[in-house]
């Protein structure tokens, strides 16, 4: 067995056994505070709620175990396992060059990967967000959506591909620096275009009608210095009961959004709040700061590959026979996420900071009792757990959990009140 082989197994199966302990934490966690609203949420959250949010979460973990067992014998059989090396020989019996021999290999793996990984997609929108009163999803859109996908994955992937494995094949040893240029470009070049051309082929965007509310939300905005092409409401409604708001876009095209579902369940001062809460993550350059941190990772990521791609040991230990450039992409991107699992902490560490500084941006621009109320109706209809377990939380969590991010609302306001 190659040196890289047994490395990369020892990963594979040590972020496993990490992935089902902090999976079984995280329900013990919560089953052991099921009976008993936290203090902090006494008489704002119903037991039967509390209960409620427990049981789905611990629902979504459990078929999360099984996903993990699964997505793991893929890897493993795609790699050490020869599958990648099988659909690489037949392609290359075809003899279409190695352009468009490479974008069939990539992509006929992706598609098989993602037909196989379908069931636990149609079992966590037709079951478990049946069973909890979230899924607004039919069939026929659930359908139109994964043909929608397809075909935009397949407009937008094929070109991007050709480009990438292009210049691995033919631009020298740089090839890794200009393929970041090109990643770097087509992702500016989505995040521009997803709010005004991509995200409307899935859902609808309508012009927010309540002048109420859309006048406080412009001055709002006008306060915060922030200019918009428009506030949009989107109907989430037709796919799921969760809401949300969020900003998207950049330059002229920045677009701010809110799900018709979380409307219908917030007050205005409540609404405000939350929006000044998303204006907190523009005014900190978060946005700025996190497209700024994938760029360094992506130049850092395409660097590995190249040292990767000119290696015999990497194809061999992996379970293909031929080296070439398709083949070292595709065994990356299917490998990288193993390698980086253990350092998730820290960009989850990065990410509840950076919603601590909204949270304090939306205090001083908003009313903070206001979002501490608009935070318990998101928590409670969305079936967030109230009590996770703080190392699970630690590794997964994206935002503070909730007891901890309300102390902190109130902790600010205590320090202003005295100052």
């Amino acid at each position: 067995m190659h040196l890289f082989t047994t490395i990369f197994l020892s990963f594979v199966a040590a972020s496993v056994l990490v992935g089902l302990w902090l999976s079984q934490r995280q329900i013990s966690h919560i089953r052991s505070h099921y009976t008993r609203v936290p203090a902090a949420f006494a008489g704002k959250i119903a037991l039967e709620d509390h209960q409620r949010a427990a049981n789905y979460s611990c629902a979504k973990l459990r078929v999360g175990r099984i996903s993990l067992a699964w997505e793991t014998l893929l890897l493993l059989l795609w790699t050490v396992g020869g599958g990648i090396n099988l659909i690489d020989q037949w392609w290359s019996g075809y003899e279409f060059g190695a352009l468009i021999s490479g974008i069939a290999v990539i992509f006929s793996v992706l598609l098989m990967s993602s037909i196989l990984n379908l069931p636990f997609s149609l079992y966590h929108t037709f079951v478990i967000e049946e069973r909890f009163g979230f899924n607004q999803t039919s069939w026929q859109t659930w359908l139109q959506d994964l043909i929608k996908s397809a075909l935009l994955v397949t407009a937008l992937g094929i070109p991007l591909l050709a480009a990438i494995l292009g210049l691995m094949n033919q631009s020298g040893a740089n090839w890794w620096l200009y393929a970041w240029l090109v990643w770097m470009s087509f992702s500016l070049v989505m995040i521009w275009a997803c709010p005004a051309f991509i995200a409307p082929l899935f859902n609808k965007f309508s012009p927010l009608q309540d002048a109420a509310l859309r006048t406080r939300i412009e001055n709002l905005l006008q306060r915060c210095g922030f200019q918009s092409q428009g506030v949009f409401v989107v109907d989430g409604s037709r796919r799921s009961s969760h809401g949300n708001a969020y900003f998207t876009g950049f330059g002229r095209n920045k677009r701010i959004v809110f799900f018709d579902t979380l409307l219908e369940s917030l007050s205005e001062d409540e609404v405000e709040a939350v929006l000044a809460h998303e204006l907190g993550h523009f005014k900190r350059n978060h946005i700025k700061k996190s497209l700024l941190l994938s760029s360094v990772m992506s130049l850092a990521a395409f660097a590995i590959l190249a040292w990767l791609m000119s290696s015999a040991w990497f194809y061999h230990s992996l379970g293909v026979d031929a080296a070439s450039t398709h083949a070292a992409l595709l065994l990356f991107m299917m490998i990288m996420p193993v390698f980086v699992y253990f350092v998730s902490p820290l960009f989850s560490a990065l990410s509840r900071k950076h919603e601590f500084e909204a949270d304090e941006f939306a205090h001083f621009n908003s009313n903070y009792k206001a979002l501490i109320s608009a935070l318990v109706s998101l928590y409670r209809d969305n079936a967030s757990t109230l009590t996770p377990d703080p190392i699970h939380s630690m590794f997964y969590d994206s935002h503070p959990p909730a007891t901890i991010r309300i102390n902190h609302l109130e902790t600010i306001a205590a320090d202003g009140s005295s100052a």
